[in-house]
């Protein structure tokens, strides 16, 4: 079938908007239009271009000895994990299981309506709210516990063999090998910046990698972000892109055309290279104060969950939530009272003192945590580790712009405290260094926030009382 994209190119894989469920589901039926729905059925209100597909119903019970021995295995051992506090048991039982079935991801995944989120940040936060939003339509398991490597979607989908939906996190280098098992319904793609250098790579590799995740599942929908080049440049040949826009913030990453190297001029607008990659048109809108979407859509948007970032994240998760025929009305009262994901901008008694827990582990997000702060001045404490799970490399810490802390209170620690304090000294920063997180609350005063990247953020964390 012939398509024509927005660029006004034509495309022979093109699909209709029917056409949004996942490979190997079958023809669903054609999009419903208001004069079809009954009085009572919400879809009376709302038109939309997508529907449910046909069937979802839980995936089928019947499944080879192999396969259900690697499950019982992989489940006894992920609860013993947690029973001797060992951990959330959402690596081991998976990993586990893996090895007793190699094929289990695929397995497991068959029948359901998965969502696949990835990209270098908010993956953990946008899971959390996607799946709230599977929610309403019925029940969703989700790796919560951020395991976002094979071995932690097997634990994830283990949970509840049931569940007709799913929310995934999965990391950037890693959607690769899913797509290599099975066609996710919707993937999501949120951003893509420098991060763990000397794990991950260069921007390319990581774009290489998706590109090649995303032409193993033409039939897939993926949502994705039009206002970061990297991200288009990904997106761009694929024949079923949603496209959500929040506006760009951390751009230096973006100044050259991913495909061409050209210098993109007007990141903050409607930028366009030579080469002819441009920003799209936008699908879904986060703006001020509320979220579009398609025919006329509107509505106000308002969060528990703080920042401009976490109202982007959210009409990622609305975006795809519709496109399994979430009703977005209901996604959003659903979302609206998410006050944190793993932790995440959780408020919790820590060391006897009440304290805000912010993650921030690259350029990209520690200039969106630091504009979280910016509008108080409440004691801060700061914690930089260096870690395999963090990235061993901290260069990156001159990267970020830490001029809003001038006139603050500044505690750091952590591993790398002392390459944070000399950072934050060129930076015109006072603060003082101390030894423990622990001694950091100790001397912080009362409610503190506590910005620290990975581990430091996992340690804290770990010692914390949720209030």
């Amino acid at each position: 079938m012939t398509g024509t994209r927005r660029d006004g190119r034509q495309d022979e894989t093109a699909e209709p908007d029917g056409e949004r469920a996942a490979a190997g589901q079958g023809s669903p039926p054609p999009p419903r239009t208001a004069s079809d729905a009954t009085p009572d059925d919400p879809a009376a209100a709302t038109p939309w271009r997508t529907i449910a597909p046909p069937h979802i119903g839980a995936p089928a019970t019947g499944r080879p000895l192999r396969t259900t021995l690697a499950v019982g295995a992989g489940r006894a051992v992920a609860g013993m994990s947690r029973r001797l506090r060992l951990g959330s048991g959402g690596m081991i039982g998976g990993r586990l299981a893996l090895s007793l079935q190699p094929g289990l991801l695929g397995r497991l995944a068959a029948g359901r309506r998965i969502v696949m989120i990835t990209g270098t940040n908010g993956k953990t936060t946008t899971t959390a709210l996607v799946a709230e939003a599977l929610r309403t339509r019925g029940t969703a398991t989700s790796n919560v516990t951020g395991a976002n490597m094979l071995d932690g979607h097997v634990a994830a989908l283990m949970t509840d063999l049931s569940a007709p939906f799913a929310a995934l996190e999965v990391d950037e280098l890693h959607l690769a090998q899913v797509t290599a098992e099975f066609a996710p319904s919707v993937i999501v793609l949120l951003n893509l910046s420098r991060d763990q250098m000397d794990r991950v790579g260069e921007i390319r590799t990581v774009q290489r990698s998706l590109r090649a995740a995303l032409e193993r599942v033409p039939h897939t929908r993926v949502v994705a972000n039009r206002d970061d080049p990297n991200i288009v440049s990904v997106a761009a040949d694929h024949p079923a892109v949603t496209w959500v826009s929040g506006g760009a913030r951390w751009m230096h990453d973006s100044l050259n055309c991913p495909r061409c190297g050209a210098h993109i001029a007007d990141l903050d607008g409607p930028w366009r290279c030579t080469c002819g990659l441009a920003r799209p048109e936008a699908d879904w809108t986060v703006t001020a104060d509320a979220v579009l979407g398609p025919d006329g859509w509107a509505r106000e948007l308002s969060l528990q969950l703080p920042g401009h970032v976490n109202r982007i994240n959210a009409t990622f998760a609305v975006a795809a939530a519709a496109e399994l025929g979430c009703d977005p009305d209901r996604v959003l009262t659903r979302i609206t009272d998410l006050r944190q994901a793993s932790g995440r901008y959780a408020t919790v008694l820590l060391d006897d003192r009440v304290v805000r827990l912010l993650l921030a582990k690259n350029p990209a997000s520690w200039l969106e945590m630091l504009d979280l702060v910016s509008g108080h001045d409440r004691p801060l404490v700061l914690a930089v580790n260096s870690r395999e799970a963090d990235g061993y490399d901290v260069s990156w810490l001159w990267d970020v712009d830490f001029d809003s802390l001038r006139g603050r209170s500044v505690l750091v620690t952590g591993e790398r405290g002392l390459d944070l304090a000399v950072r934050l000294r060129y930076a015109g920063v006072r603060c003082d260094v101390v030894g423990t997180a622990q001694e950091a609350l100790g001397r912080s005063g009362a409610e503190p926030d506590v910005i620290a990247n990975y581990t430091a953020f996992r340690d804290l964390l770990a010692r914390s009382v949720t209030r």
